[in-house]
């Protein structure tokens, strides 16, 4: 039985929802996934307010990885028609930049496709995080890979505000989707982050094959690295990998996702990202009441997104835009 006035209080006054509180509601029915969407919703304007954070990002380096991530197209291990290409010209990241700001978005992310950067990537990266720092007003995010932690210092100093590195899913079935490197290299690449002064992001990819059990244990461990946001991304099976067969996940259960992560973590960014299109479908308007308060703007890293004008156009609908932008 949910004590859902308890749920409600607890989510309004910021606190995480306990996980044995969370196994309950992971059971109800429909009738009530729409008052713990409510729940969601009213927490994340309580402590978010009705603003959404909007993020563009750019593929900076493309294909060639060698980490053989099963959901990923840009892995070398599998045939997927992604071509590669090395690191674009800073004044190329910062014509995309340009591109996104006028669209709307208010922070980047500049993504490598790698293991972990080496020094030449490492130095391009830094160029264009400066460059794009110099010539837009926009917040700059970077998500390339494993880091040391002098790589992570040399990229706070260059002005990289947060840093994305996903654990993607529980640390129990994270071998059934990458062996190349471990769970623990990812979740050290978070604290190092923390530690040069960057915000950490970190956040997962539903429906890989893993059930409610792993997901709740994700967010136990997720919560240890008390991350500035949560990216939530839903598998959308890319042709020629491993994973490229799986079923996609019903809208309902991508949106109770949501708000479950929504009261398991009060006062982070969720942000609901890549799949979203695919898995939401109709329901995209939902997912943004139930918890998200951030969306990625325009095109993903390999797979077109909707029109930055349609999400715009969605959000000042639901009246989640910010009163002062």
């Amino acid at each position: 039985m949910v004590d859902w006035q308890a749920v409600e209080r607890g989510a309004l006054a910021g606190e995480p929802l306990p996980i044995a509180v969370a196994e309950a509601l992971v059971g109800v029915s429909p009738p009530d996934l729409l008052r713990l969407v409510a729940i969601a919703h009213a927490a994340r304007l309580r402590h978010h307010g009705p603003g959404t954070e909007l993020e563009a990002l750019i593929s900076a380096k493309t294909g060639g990885c060698p980490e053989d991530c099963r959901f990923c197209s840009q892995s070398m291990h599998f045939e997927t028609g992604v071509a590669a290409h090395p690191f674009l010209d800073p004044d190329e990241v910062v014509r995309r930049a340009l591109e996104a700001e006028a669209q709307g978005a208010r922070q980047f992310c500049i993504v490598a496709a790698v293991r972990g950067p080496n020094e030449r990537l490492l130095r391009s990266a830094i160029a264009a995080v400066e460059a794009v720092r110099t010539r837009t007003s926009l917040e700059v995010h970077a998500s390339l890979g494993i880091l040391a932690p002098d790589d992570a210092r040399r990229l706070a100093a260059a002005g990289v505000r947060r840093y994305n590195h996903n654990l993607e899913t529980a640390r129990s079935f994270f071998p059934r989707v990458v062996t190349t490197h471990t769970w623990e290299e990812r979740y050290r690449t978070c604290i190092y982050a923390r530690e040069a002064g960057m915000e950490v992001c970190s956040g997962g990819i539903f429906g890989m094959g893993e059930g409610w059990p792993e997901r709740l244990e994700f967010a136990e461990q997720l919560r240890t690295l008390d991350p500035a946001e949560i990216p939530i991304n839903f598998l959308d099976p890319r042709p020629g990998t491993p994973l490229g067969g799986r079923p996609l996940l019903e809208p309902l259960e991508a949106v109770h996702i949501i708000a479950l992560f929504r009261l398991l973590f009060p006062r982070a960014s969720i942000r609901v990202s890549g799949g979203r299109e695919r898995v939401l479908r109709d329901l995209q308007a939902l997912a943004l009441l139930a918890g998200a308060n951030g969306i990625v703007l325009g095109n993903y890293l390999t797979t077109r997104g909707r029109s930055a004008a349609d999400d715009l156009q969605m959000l000042r609908d639901l009246g989640l835009t910010d009163p002062d932008a």
